[in-house]
Formats: structure tokens, C-alpha cells, sequence
């Protein structure tokens, strides 16, 4: 056994008011271990003890797998056992030469026995009082004991009566069979499985067989008087009776046996090589006639570890898989049920208010039999919590098949469930159809037109026919990049299907109206972009009068004085105006350059016309600033144009 004994356990629960009553459920923890070695659960503690040779220490987690501590200082820490109490766990340390006692309360080291210089002890077991090791390497190899009823523990070497082993012995005890030690020589196709009786205190043989060498671990029955060993080779597991190693019984298994643990009720759990990809964890509920159950398949499990362990109670069984980085330590609370598979298929794609049919399967290692009820829920956007369809039956084969018209579209998921039963754990699976809905119709009117700036523009969003959503959403996005896209209203359109909004056009602005759909028809989006033009005038200074001529105001300025021309137009960062300029010629208004003058913070270009206006004086002429789209500087308005200002020059 390597968890301590229910009963034991139970006691030590009862008898302290600060430990609460195992709770276990299905976990799948990684854990910080590199070395995959031996494993020990303390149901006293609810903790799992797990060795890692290769950080030299010892990582601890709760029954959930969830690492507490650690217990460092421990060079090539090998094999773990409990006292029958659960307060204090051994360990091998085979890189210092000792025996280490840890107190399983404190997770502190409390004592160590040296077991002399060379000695490598690898493998324990607690048997009578006494920490039993296998020590050495290949056939150097030995047993001895920490004798731990003496005053003074004392370590005594040599003690195989007789027996030269091929590798350091696995060693296995309980007290439920005092007097009694079983190892194992597994380092060789000729070691046999030895029975020592050490009642007292000097190992004696009672029974030797050799049943095929190479054993990779072993688990003893609740009584203490019989041994499940895995390997060797490709052979099932096999019990033996230890009175006198004859065979008891076999477990079948598809592969290589690698690793054997025992519930306290008797039921059987263990690891293989799962050379053909079908599950490498297999659970003997009612001993070898009935078939194993197959709870869990990994892709790879540690060669050569103790990876499988029972929960003190037997209600929960503990694998570990992997190394390093991957290692991972598997829960599963449900450990003598067979595991139900169960498999959802419904079409990608369906019309709605159609039939429609969905299939699927349901296998186990014990077969379920035809009408065997599965629950079956539809969600949708009509029933978002699940909508009961009732139970169908399964058919032959493990098969089902049913069909279902979706009155609503969208995403449709159907959920099919098995509650399992007393030998088969539940199961779940679902699969969904986008089913589909139609498209509504949805404008929003003024898209094209220009506006004059700061002018109140109302919008109108038109929403067609929808099932039950008439509520619409109205988004105004500015442009540029300082002004955020922005709802600015939010409600059921009218008996017309109309919801409006007025909005201050002060810049270009893309006008889009959302739906978000419902269960028949199309969420859907429309947009109107309308473009803003920006304000714009000019003043004329320096002049000495003003008076209508040629059908407009001129401007007259004395050919001594520069005309200034300041401009105005809302501020955007590198906004320019562009400064026209045109000369009246031979009865038609004739174009000089144009150029551009940047806009200051205030929003104001002032432009200055210089020059010898001697030559001016009698002509006539005009300007005018403009604000063009992208050439200003920036493309958040519409392109508009400034009013002319005439002008002229005298003597």
C-alpha cells in the first residue's frame, strides 16, 4: 500500500476538530516536478507527497494537486513511505547516504540515519517499527533496516538471509500482516519475489519464486496477504498469495503493466506502456472478470515511476503523467465508474423554421444498452438559459439520432447529456448550427449632401420588418481623428419604422444606424455620410474708402498703402486658407497665382499684399479665401469658398 489505511485515516480526522472532511472533484494540475520518482498520499493531512530526485527535493500539494511546499536538501531522494499513523513519512536519500524522517504535520525534517558511506539506500518500507531499505547497485546490492523500537535507532546492513540480489529490492509491507516483508529483485530476468518473515527483527525466507524477473512495482490487497505485481514483460498483472507466491488471479491489460495501486476496498488500479494509443489507466472494480474501466488516456506516462496512487478513503485515484515542464498530476472522483464518451454532431449550416437532424454516439468500456434516455436542450436566442427537448432514447450501436425544427436563427446549440448511472460516469456533448435569418432593410437618409457649417441637419434612420427587436441605435462619427465615433441616440422606431435624430454639423460626419438583430432576422448596419463646409470670412483694412462700383464694393487704397486682408475660419492643426487672386483684363476676370497661408490657433490668416501699387493704380481687382479639401491641410470638411472682396488703387 502506498496511502496511508483508511481506518487510520478516518480516526485521525475524527479525533481533530481543525481538519475538515476530504472533498474531492476532477482536477488536472501541473506540478512543479522534474523527476517523476515515488508518490505517498496522507489522508491524515490531505497532502500528496511526490519525490523529484533531479531538484533533490520532495514537492507537496493538497488533495487538489495544487503544490503547498516543498522539503528541500534532499540529494537523489528515491522512495517514500508513511508510518502507519500518517505523522511521519521516510524517504530514501540515495545521493547522502540516509535515511530521512519528515514530520508530515510540519513538512519539516525531524531525523536522519546514516546508512554508511556508499550505501545508496533507493527503496522502504515500514514494517513492525522498522524502516526497511534496499540499498547498493546491481549486484552490490542488499537489505537492511533502521531498527526504530531501539533506545538508540540503529542501522544494521546485510540482512537479504542468503539471497544475493541483482538491484536494490522493492520493498513493500503492511500492518496488516505483521512480520512480514515482500521484495522484489527486479533488476534481472531470473529475480525472484521473496517473502521474509522479520517478526523478529532478522529478516528469515519463508517463500522465494522466480516469476519472470524485471517487476516494475507492486501494491498489496487491503489484508495485507496478498500482492498485485505489474510486469514482467507484456504479461497481465498478476496476484499472488504471499503464503506461497501461488498465483491468485490475472488482470488483463493491453500493454505493458508499468505501475499498481490498491483501494482499501480491494479495487485494483493501474498504469501501462500504452503502446497502441487506447488508455493507460485501467480500474479492476470487481477484480479481473468484470472489465477494467479505462478512466483516462495521456500521451505519454514516467518510465520507471510509482505514477498511480489511491486517495487514503479509495475514493479518488491520483495519476501522474509526463516530466519536467509537462508533468501533471490527474484527479479523477469518479474512479470505478466507466467512463461515458458521448458525441454531438448537428449540421454546420440550416434554414430556419426547417427540420433538421442531429446525431451522435455514446460509448463506454461496458456498453449501454438501446433506450437508454438522453437529455437533450436547445439554446438559442429565444431561450439564451436552454430550452428543454426532452429525453431521447439511444439506439443500437450506441448511436442516436433525433430531429428538431429551430424556430429561431442564429447560433443554435444543441446539448446532449447522459446523467450516468451507477456504473458509468456522466457525460456531455453539444453541437451548434448557424441557422439562418433574413436580412432587414435599413437606410439613413441626407447621405452625399453638403451642408453649410453649424447647420442643424436632422437624420432619419428607416428600419424594415424585424420579429421582435425594433430598437435601433444612432452613431455620429465626425471626421478626424479628435472626435470619437459616438452614439447619440438610442430607441424603438416609430409605427413608420422611423427613429430620428438632429444633429450640428460642424465637420464631415459618416451618420451610420445599427440593428442588432433578433431571433429571425440579421443584425445590419446602414450609414449616410454628409459632408460640413466651414465658415469663412475676410475683412479689409488699410483702405480710405468703400463704395459700390462696377456692381460690387470696392476697396480703394492709396498706391502708398498695402492692403491687408485677414481672414477667418474655424481652427484645425495645420490648417491653411488659400488666398485667390484675380485681375480684371479686357472685360473677363483673369486668375493670379493662388497661395496658401497656415491658419493661427485663433483660427486667423492675415495676408498683406506688398509691392510698388504705382503700376496698380486704375485696375481692378479681387480675392477671396478658401478652405480645400486635403490641399488645406486636412480633410475633415467640405471644400468651400470665401466671398470676393474687390479692390483698387488710386493716385
Amino acid at each position: 500500500m502506498r496511502t496511508l489505511p483508511a481506518v487510520a485515516a478516518l480516526a485521525a480526522l475524527v479525533g481533530s476538530m481543525a481538519l475538515a472532511a476530504p472533498s474531492y472533484a476532477d482536477t488536472d494540475r501541473p506540478i512543479p516536478l522534474w523527476d517523476a520518482g515515488d508518490t505517498v498520499v496522507d489522508g491524515v493531512h490531505q497532502h500528496i507527497f511526490l519525490a523529484d530526485s533531479y531538484h533533490n527535493q520532495i514537492v507537496v500539494t493538497d488533495s487538489a494537486g495544487k503544490a503547498v511546499g516543498t522539503i528541500t536538501g534532499l540529494p537523489q531522494v528515491r522512495d517514500l513511505d508513511l508510518s502507519p499513523d500518517g505523522s511521519t513519512l521516510y524517504a530514501a536519500v540515495s545521493g547522502a547516504d540516509k535515511i530521512v524522517a519528515i514530520d508530515t504535520a510540519q513538512l519539516a525534517q525531524t531525523a536522519e540515519y546514516p546508512t554508511g558511506a556508499g550505501t545508496a539506500p533507493s527503496r522502504l518500507a515500514y514494517a513492525d517499527g522498522r524502516v526497511w531499505f534496499g540499498y547498493g547497485d546491481q549486484w552490490e546490492s542488499g537489505l537492511g533496516v533502521v531498527d526504530l523500537t531501539a533506545e538508540t535507532p540503529k542501522v544494521t546492513l546485510d540482512l537479504a538471509a542468503g539471497h544475493d540480489f541483482a538491484s536494490p529490492p522493492k520493498l513493500y509491507a503492511d500492518p496488516d500482516n505483521p512480520g512480514t516483508l515482500l521484495a522484489l529483485d527486479a533488476g534481472i530476468s531470473s529475480g525472484p519475489i521473496v517473502v521474509y518473515d522479520v517478526s523478529s527483527g532478522t529478516p528469515a525466507i519463508r517463500v522465494t519464486e522466480n516469476k519472470g524477473g524485471f517487476y516494475h512495482d507492486a501494491a498489496l490487497t487491503p489484508d495485507g496477504l496478498n500482492v498485485v505485481v505489474a510486469g514482467p514483460g507484456n504479461r497481465a498483472l498478476t496476484e499472488y498469495r504471499l503464503s506461497d507466491l501461488a498465483e491468485v488471479r490475472t488482470y488483463p491489460v493491453k500493454d505493458e503493466p508499468e505501475t499498481v495501486s490498491i483501494a482499501p476496498d480491494g479495487t485494483v488500479a493501474a498504469t501501462v506502456l500504452d503502446t497502441e494509443d487506447i488508455g493507460d489507466t485501467y480500474v479492476f472494480t470487481n477484480g479481473p472478470d468484470k472489465p477494467s474501466v479505462r478512466n483516462i488516456s495521456h500521451n505519454w506516462m514516467p518510465w520507471g515511476a510509482h505514477a498511480i496512487s489511491w486517495s487514503a478513503d479509495g475514493a479518488k485515484l491520483f495519476v501522474q503523467t509526463g516530466s519536467g515542464e509537462s508533468t501533471r498530476l490527474h484527479g479523477i472522483d469518479e474512479p470505478r465508474k466507466y467512463q461515458a464518451v458521448l458525441t454531438a454532431d448537428a449540421p454546420s449550416t440550416a434554414p430556419r423554421a426547417k427540420s433538421l437532424t442531429v446525431t451522435g454516439k455514446l460509448t463506454s468500456g461496458l456498453a449501454l444498452p438501446a433506450g437508454t434516455p438522453l437529455k437533450v436542450t436547445r439554446t438559442d436566442m429565444e431561450s439564451p438559459n436552454g430550452k428543454s427537448l426532452g429525453t431521447k432514447p439511444l439506439g443500437s450501436g450506441g448511436r442516436f439520432s433525433f430531429t428538431d425544427t429551430p424556430p429561431s436563427g442564429g447560433k443554435v446549440t444543441y446539448t446532449v447529456t447522459y446523467e450516468g448511472d451507477a456504473t458509468h460516469s456522466s457525460a456531455k456533448a453539444a453541437d451548434s448550427v448557424d441557422v439562418s435569418r433574413a436580412k432587414p432593410a435599413l437606410t439613413v437618409s441626407n447621405n452625399g449632401k453638403v451642408y453649410s457649417y453649424g447647420k442643424d441637419v436632422k437624420f432619419t434612420a428607416h428600419l424594415g420588418t424585424t420579429y421582435k427587436n425594433r430598437t435601433v441605435e444612432i452613431w455620429a462619427d465626425p471626421f478626424g481623428s479628435d472626435k470619437p465615433n459616438k452614439l447619440v441616440k438610442s430607441g424603438k422606431v416609430n409605427s413608420h419604422g422611423d427613429l430620428s435624430v438632429t444633429l450640428d454639423l460642424k465637420r464631415d460626419t459618416k451618420v451610420t444606424a445599427k440593428f442588432t438583430g433578433d431571433s429571425r432576422y440579421q443584425s445590419r448596419s446602414a450609414s449616410s455620410t454628409v459632408g460640413a463646409k466651414v465658415s469663412v470670412s475676410t475683412s479689409v483694412s488699410k483702405h480710405y474708402k468703400a463704395k459700390s462700383a462696377w456692381g460690387h464694393t470696392y476697396y480703394f487704397f492709396h498706391k502708398s498703402k498695402n492692403p491687408l486682408f485677414t481672414t477667418k475660419m474655424p481652427y484645425y492643426p495645420n490648417r491653411h486658407q488659400r488666398f485667390d487672386f484675380e485681375v480684371y483684363y479686357q472685360g473677363k476676370w483673369r486668375s493670379g497665382d493662388s497661395q496658401y497661408f497656415k491658419l493661427g490657433t485663433a483660427g486667423i490668416s492675415e495676408v498683406e499684399v506688398t509691392g510698388n501699387h504705382g503700376s496698380d493704380v486704375g485696375w481692378r481687382f479681387r480675392m477671396r479665401s478658401d478652405y480645400i479639401n486635403g490641399s488645406s491641410g486636412d480633410t475633415v470638411n467640405s471644400t468651400t469658398y470665401g466671398a470676393w472682396k474687390y479692390f483698387t488703387f488710386t493716385s
